[in-house]
């Protein structure tokens, strides 16, 4: 073989080898900072995850911030269009339209560790969502962990505490507990909560602890208040999905990689993100010198009490709707209870 025949068939080789690594290229977004616990602790490694298991097959591109177009709320029909391969949905930025979410949504419903409140998520799904998603390909179903009421001034600690203010709430259940609770709720995104903020146009809200320090609620809030005991004020759904087309388009052995990276454990890693991201969000603001401040047992029970009437309310509507609120309400109880403790597999 000549010098000239060996190059080329080296060449010949590095282009075949390129071509093979770089076979599928899938782009993902969100709607946060990439130094949040969702991106940092979930979607990033799980992209490396399936570059890994694929053999360089699949490039997975994670793109932050809706840098491929479009607002939080239209994630979800742009990963069903086909306008992105797939990403990061809030079913609950779109209300009414994907009521049975909700249930997961309502005050006091899920534990205050997401990655059980996750696996509830992905069970409760396969047994009443999966024909809200039915036009996308659905990889994990997940809960964010606690949420709690963080605002300019002191604390809360009183009933009386909320009269008036106008807090953030990101979801249909979240903003009636606000009402309930004497609040001004005013809806929106998280994108929009900083300059909010910044602004006047909120007094606070409710979010995690894990989302402050990207939001700079070290800089524009002065307490952060939770709930007692194990239940959580309220919590979000989220999905990680991708176009379907996209999706059944891939050779069979590429789909058993998403496939191993999808379900229930996939789904319960990415609430594990959240309660990693949890520590780190409560860290900063301690450090920031905020207040720090959990409800007495007495006032939870009263704001419990106040989140019952939302749920009740909650029930009239569905069953209005002609969907099964009561049993939607108690099985998604009764999928807590069975994962209170769960423990990864393997």
């Amino acid at each position: 073989m000549t010098i000239k025949t060996a190059a080329f068939t080296l060449m010949a080789g590095l282009m075949a080898s390129t071509a093979m690594a770089q076979e599928v290229t899938l782009r993902f977004q969100h709607f946060v900072s990439p130094q949040s616990a969702n991106p940092k602790y979930f979607i990033e490694p799980w992209a490396e995850k399936i570059e890994a298991e694929s053999g360089g097959r699949i490039k997975v591109e994670i793109y932050p911030f809706m840098q491929l177009g479009g607002t939080a709320p239209e994630q979800f029909d742009l990963i069903q269009d086909g306008v992105i391969d797939g990403g990061w949905v809030i079913p609950g930025y779109q209300a009414g339209r994907f009521p049975e979410t909700e249930a997961l949504e309502l005050p006091f419903m899920v534990t205050k560790s997401a990655e059980e409140a996750s696996r509830v998520a992905w069970e409760f799904t396969q047994k009443y969502l999966t024909d809200d998603f039915e036009n996308v390909h659905l990889i994990a179903a997940h809960m964010h962990g606690r949420g709690l009421v963080h605002k300019k001034g002191p604390a809360v600690d009183d009933l009386t505490d909320f009269e008036g203010l106008k807090l953030r709430g990101p979801s249909r259940p979240a903003t009636l507990l606000l009402e309930k609770l004497g609040a001004m709720p005013i809806g929106m995104p998280v994108p929009q909560f900083t300059e909010s903020l910044s602004k006047g146009v909120v007094d606070g809200g409710v979010i995690t602890w894990e989302m402050s320090p990207s939001l700079k609620l070290d800089e524009l809030t002065d307490s952060h208040t939770d709930v007692a005991g194990d239940y959580s004020l309220y919590n979000l759904f989220f999905i990680w999905a991708m176009n379907k087309d996209v999706y059944e388009s891939l050779p069979d052995d590429l789909r058993a990689v998403i496939d191993a990276n999808s379900g229930l454990e996939t789904s319960a890693w990415a609430g594990r993100a959240h309660d990693l991201g949890d520590a780190d969000g409560k860290a900063v603001m301690i450090a920031a010198g905020n207040e720090v401040a959990e409800m007495s047992p007495e006032m939870t029970e009263v704001i419990k009490a106040k989140g019952d009437e939302v749920i009740a309310d909650w029930i009239a509507d569905m069953d209005a709707k002609g969907l099964p609120g009561a049993q939607m309400v108690k099985d998604a109880r009764a999928l807590v209870e069975a994962n209170k403790g769960a423990q990864p597999e393997g």
